[in-house]
């Protein structure tokens, strides 16, 4: 099978159109990898190549190591991911060390996969770790709302978590362990790859200061869903703050009640 003929290319595809559609991807902004399983990699490997060099990923990941990638281009756009897959996208495999990359398949016209690689596999390690191997898409946007709330709200875990929760009543269901937030760093290195893999043995989200959003799910819908939601809870917040804020919000008690008929549990630290 071609890679371009499977299931999971035809939604990484589809979820980077989505997501432009969203306006959430300026020029050649964000970035999104998936972690390919065994099976499909069986179904696609004739559409390999083992000709290109092995390129150091900058951190050393074992647990992610033979594994194989979809990830997108460093200086490709969202808006052509779809309509040029094959120069926009490609797919990596890791070395037996986990430190080095090599390019497989995809971006045919050159170029490299996303400099946020570093990040993206290190945080790939931690979710495969904490889920037991579900989640399985990282990925990584610039919401409008998201990144303007991170120059007025305190640059804390706690105060991003209820500030959201308390948007709408999906979102502490949603995302019930909260987002974790991090102040300004220089992105696509370790040291951001590191800073994220400590938050996301916590969370799902984090909050990249100034910068963006940094997402992941079990599967593509999961992930959008996820982004979508913070997205539309960060819009509601800003018309709240525009609005001369809060009049009247949730109860801590009634988050609790919320969370025990949905069946979830929520972070007890954010409802002090």
């Amino acid at each position: 099978m071609k890679v371009l003929e499977s299931k999971f290319a035809n939604e990484f595809l589809n979820m980077a159109e989505r997501c432009f559609s969203m306006g959430w991807h300026e020029r050649n902004g964000g970035n999104m990898s998936y972690r390919i399983r065994p099976e499909e990699v069986a179904e696609v490997r004739g559409d390999f190549t083992d000709k290109n060099p092995w390129v150091e990923i900058g951190a050393a990941i074992p647990s992610m190591a033979g594994e194989f990638f979809m990830v997108t281009g460093s200086g490709k756009f969202f808006q052509n991911t779809k309509s040029q897959p094959e120069d926009a996208t490609a797919i990596v495999e890791v070395d037996g060390a986990g430190e080095n990359y090599r390019i497989v398949w995809g971006l045919v016209n050159g170029g490299r996969p996303t400099s946020e690689l570093p990040s993206h596999l290190l945080n790939h390690a931690v979710k495969a770790a904490a889920t037991g191997g579900k989640n399985r898409v990282i990925y990584h946007c610039h919401p409008v709302n998201v990144i303007a709330l991170s120059y007025v709200l305190p640059l804390e875990d706690a105060v991003w978590s209820r500030e959201l929760w308390d948007t709408m009543t999906e979102c502490p269901i949603i995302f019930p362990a909260g987002v974790g937030v991090i102040e300004w760093m220089v992105p696509g290195g370790r040291e951001i790859g590191v800073a994220s893999s400590e938050k996301m043995k916590t969370y799902d989200v984090i909050i990249w200061a100034h910068h963006g959003m940094f997402v992941s799910g079990e599967d593509f819908d999961m992930a959008f869903g996820l982004a979508h939601t913070v997205d539309k809870a960060a819009d509601i917040l800003v018309k709240i703050i525009s609005m001369g804020g809060r009049k009247r919000s949730i109860s801590s008690d009634d988050f609790r009640r919320l969370a025990k008929d949905f069946g979830v549990t929520l972070n007890e630290d954010f409802l002090k």
